[in-house]
């Protein structure tokens, strides 16, 4: 893993906002920013992981890591990886 992405806190907050009478479950964060803007940046049937996400997964599959990218709210550079079809 890149040096610089490895330190990147992720955070999540979960739960209902709103006012009385209109409220609705939601999270916010960086951790939710990070996985908005893998999503975004996926072809169609790609799966793009963060570090972490990948650390998480490795053992069950396989994948590479795609370089460093500088993402919109994110202070630092992420490695991505990209699952491998198995």
């Amino acid at each position: 893993m890149a040096g610089s992405s490895s330190s990147l806190l992720l955070y999540a907050t979960v739960g209902m906002v709103g006012y009385e009478g209109r409220s609705d479950y939601t999270a916010s964060g960086t951790a939710v920013n990070l996985a908005a803007r893998l999503c975004d940046m996926a072809a169609d049937g790609e799966i793009l992981l963060s570090p972490r996400a990948y650390t998480a997964v490795e053992d069950k599959y396989s994948g590479e890591p795609t370089g460093e990218v500088s993402l919109k709210g994110i202070r630092e550079p992420v490695e991505v990886y990209r699952l491998q079809d198995t």
